[in-house]
């Protein structure tokens, strides 16, 4: 399992890889448990009232989430492609620069 974390704006966003061998998400929506790798974050996007109130570069921001979207993949390198720009999307949903945003990745020993 790798945990894919994207920094912009004094906050992050994490999703988690799951890669072969690993127990991929099983609820409702998730990917077929054939597909060898599975990405899965959580979606959000500014809204004018309501939302959660977030600090995004020294401005309040009401933030609104949808419900993760797991995406199955087949090779490793398209998956964390996929992650990259989903994190890079998310944080410019909330008025971030894509460019700004900084990805991690981090082994989950923890899983393993």
């Amino acid at each position: 399992m790798l945990l894919v974390r994207g920094h912009a704006g004094g906050t992050a966003l994490t999703g988690t890889l799951y890669e072969p061998g690993d127990d991929p998400p099983s609820y409702r929506g998730a990917p077929d448990e054939g597909t060898p790798y599975v990405w899965v974050c959580d979606a959000f996007y500014e809204v004018e009232s309501g939302g959660q109130t977030q600090r995004i570069d020294g401005r309040e921001v009401n933030v609104a989430f949808e419900s993760p979207s797991p995406r199955g993949f087949e090779d490793r390198d398209r998956a964390l492609s996929a992650a990259r720009e989903h994190l890079r999307t998310q944080f410019q949903r909330i008025g971030v620069d894509p460019d700004t945003v900084d990805v991690e990745l981090i082994e989950d020993d923890e899983a393993a």
